[in-house]
């Protein structure tokens, strides 16, 4: 059985929706949550390290990578909306049980799917996602602004949430080696949201990002009482999450396996062999 990438689309709810496929088909399954303003393409490292063992599923949002992006005015941009799409996705591709992994956005879309279906997941993955008011540092007091006054604060945001330095910020973060990481990595992802109509569909989605914080409550009441089994990988140096988010978790989740890395928000960009080693010990222990 080949290891290869394959890469395909499905139809969801109308919705053309590109995915990154590799391992053996009967294999367990490992479902992978980008976040933003990334796509499937983060979880490459992952693909070429793990397919061996495993089935890897990687999925575009809508409005996001290479799946289809409807204008707003007919496709509510919301994380409701989003996980509705991304369950009816897993379902069409046959992934009726799944290790979710979550990745910053993946993980307001993925705790709704675990919510709605949690006979679903064999385990969770959670890197630098946030679920406690604890993640979010002194960066988000202007991105509140935004959710109390939109029309009063949007141009701020779109300056320091979809600008090519906010978007190589996202990458290196703080860390003191920068020459680690590929300028591919912020230019590829800064084209993609440079495309017609990309700021209004991110802007609208930022928007509702609001309602995650709303719903942190409940994903913890969700974590402590049903005690997943918890894999939380996270980067010392995030800019955009506080380190401190990490630990949360094991306070909700006692047994929870925790590691604080030396990478940024996306740590496959420089930590790739590490974190494919967790999650295949990780994997490999549960059902």
């Amino acid at each position: 059985m080949s290891t290869s990438t394959r890469y395909r689309t499905v139809t969801v709810d109308g919705l053309s929706i590109f995915y990154r496929e590799a391992g053996p088909p009967d294999a367990p399954t490992l479902l992978l949550l980008h976040g933003f303003p990334s796509s499937s393409r983060m979880f490459e490292p992952l693909l070429g390290r793990l397919a061996d063992r495993f089935r890897l599923i990687a999925p575009d949002y809508p409005g996001f990578g290479h799946s289809e992006a409807p204008d707003p005015g007919r496709f509510r941009y919301t994380f409701d909306r989003i996980a509705e799409v991304m369950s009816r996705f897993a379902a069409t591709v046959g992934a009726e049980r799944y290790l979710l992994y979550v990745q910053d956005y993946g993980g307001p879309v993925g705790f709704r799917m675990a919510l709605a279906e949690p006979d679903r997941l064999t385990g969770l993955v959670v890197q630098n996602a946030v679920a406690h008011e604890v993640g979010l540092g002194p960066l988000w007091e202007s991105r509140r602004a935004f959710w109390r006054d939109r029309a009063g604060h949007e141009a701020a945001v779109r300056e320091n949430f979809l600008s090519l330095d906010a978007a190589r910020t996202r990458h290196v973060g703080s860390d003191p080696d920068p020459q680690r990481y590929d300028p591919d990595l912020w230019t590829d992802e800064h084209a993609f949201l440079s495309r017609p109509g990309q700021a209004e569909i991110q802007l609208d989605l930022f928007y509702d990002y609001r309602t995650n914080v709303a719903s942190y409550r409940l994903w913890q009441e969700w974590l402590r009482r049903t005690g997943p089994r918890l894999l939380v990988l996270w980067g010392r140096y995030d800019t955009s999450f506080e380190p401190g988010e990490a630990e949360a978790y094991r306070a909700d989740v006692p047994g929870a396996e925790v590691y604080l890395l030396d990478g940024g928000h996306f740590l496959m960009d420089t930590r790739a062999d590490e974190v494919a080693s967790l999650v295949r010990g990780f994997a490999s222990s549960g059902g």
